[in-house]
């Protein structure tokens, strides 16, 4: 647990939830050991937490109302507005106002719903939840939400180049809409290419060659982030090509794609921490 955690030596009450395609979450909370009956609790709330970053103070928090069901156990609906804030929201019983809150075990999570999310159109703006289970064995809800969104659907990294599908959600796609790969490091380089679009449809397709990045990377380890700039005027903003609508909370080290070796380094596209994609280009190994 962290700061904002109350210690207590008592195993923590465990809550199932269930999650529908409009981003909905319901909530069962289990009966525990030192609860006695669920329903005995006085005036029970879960409390949504956004995660601050280190060292800052927790800012945003959320209740949401605790009710006896049929079968005794405690009922939390949290409904899909106002969207949560971008981050990750670690989930807490409040047993009453003057109680230490309690941070909650995950119990049975059914995300079916989620599972064909990149199917359908996304309206602006694009709120994504996904229910999940922290390192620490904790309940947590990650959150997106964006004024626009670019969904990858398929990737090919063989070879020396990377081929990606995507499809846009929440803003049209235009005709001169262009593909930015923006190298991190903050040199202010930039790797532009066109699109193949489907005609008045807002999937599109791109691909990358790898000696074009290894060329403009200089030395040492280096990230190119990708975007895709949907109008045609000048600063139009850039949306960021991602994988978010569906039911998996952290990509990064379950999608792993192979390298492509060129001029002496190693390329391999990857999903960051917040699930975008990237590009990763270092001296290959043994140089």
């Amino acid at each position: 647990m962290n700061g904002a955690s109350a210690a207590s030596s008592e195993t923590p009450p465990r809550v199932d939830c269930t999650i529908d395609a409009d981003g909905r979450i319901t909530f069962v909370l289990r009966p525990w050991p030192a609860a006695g009956t669920a329903g005995a609790l006085p005036s029970p709330h879960l409390l949504l937490r956004l995660r601050p970053a280190q060292g800052q103070p927790e800012k945003t928090l959320l209740t949401v109302g605790l009710a006896p069901a049929d079968d005794g156990r405690l009922r939390g609906v949290l409904d899909p507005r106002p969207a949560l804030a971008e981050g990750r929201w670690d989930v807490y019983l409040l047993p009453h106002a003057a109680a230490e809150r309690l941070r909650l075990r995950p119990g049975l999570r059914d995300q079916r719903a989620l599972v064909g999310g990149h199917t359908r159109d996304w309206p602006s703006p694009v709120a994504v939840r996904v229910p999940y289970t922290t390192v620490d064995g904790y309940l947590a809800v990650r959150a997106w939400l964006r004024t626009a969104h670019a969904e990858v659907e398929g990737i090919d990294a063989a070879g020396r180049s990377l081929t990606v599908r995507a499809r846009l959600h929440g803003t049209p796609l235009s005709g001169a809409a262009t593909v930015r790969l923006r190298r991190r490091d903050g040199a202010g380089a930039v790797r532009s290419l066109r699109p193949r679009a489907e005609s008045g449809g807002p999937r599109f397709s791109f691909t990358v060659d790898y000696e074009e990045l290894v060329a403009d990377s200089g030395t040492g380890s280096r990230v190119w982030d990708v975007f895709v700039q949907p109008g045609q005027a000048e600063g139009a903003p850039l949306v960021r090509v991602g994988r978010l609508l569906d039911d998996v909370a952290d990509r990064k080290e379950v999608f792993v794609y192979p390298a492509g070796t060129v001029g002496g380094a190693d390329v391999r596209p990857y999903y960051t921490v917040d699930n975008d994609l990237s590009v990763q280009v270092r001296p290959a190994a043994g140089r």
